[in-house]
């Protein structure tokens, strides 16, 4: 797939800082008509959004997509439960790691790939208070370095 073929539609940019992310996986969704128009406006955020597995399904939980402002009576609910569309072998892979102690799936991006909507999650340990300061000095000194070598 090119890079072309993928168009950026919501980030969870504070993933990746309250979070120290490790595999990442991609999945389809399992969407409406009315969520697919709101996503293409470029609506919603997966800032409270994290991911489950129950009874061997995959689903996305509490990422808001606002209803289509176009939509009529049949419009959907913004923070229903969307399932995700993986390998089973990948649920079950995924399940484990959930279960272990301080994992969890977390969102980072949606997209569209072609016509279809895919979501991009990792499996990620939060980060106390002193790793977040340490990776923000971090940052901080290879902002610095990039910046004295551009002089």
């Amino acid at each position: 797939m090119n890079r072309k073929d993928k168009r950026v539609i919501l980030q969870n940019r504070r993933a990746r800082h309250e979070y120290a992310i490790g595999d990442t996986f991609e999945a389809g969704l399992v969407l409406v008509g009315t969520e697919v128009k709101s996503l293409r406006a470029g609506h919603g955020h997966l800032t409270d959004a994290f991911i489950t597995v129950d009874d061997g399904e995959a689903w996305l939980r509490q990422a808001f997509v606002p209803e289509y402002t176009y939509g009529n009576r049949f419009n959907h609910d913004p923070v229903r439960p969307r399932k995700l569309l993986l390998h089973r072998t990948e649920i079950e892979r995924l399940k484990t790691r959930i279960r272990e102690k301080g994992f969890t799936a977390v969102p980072l991006k949606l997209y569209f790939s072609g016509a279809r909507v895919k979501l991009e999650f990792g499996l990620g340990k939060g980060k106390k208070l002193h790793d977040k300061r340490q990776a923000e000095k971090e940052k901080s000194a290879r902002r610095e370095m990039r910046d004295f070598r551009d002089m």
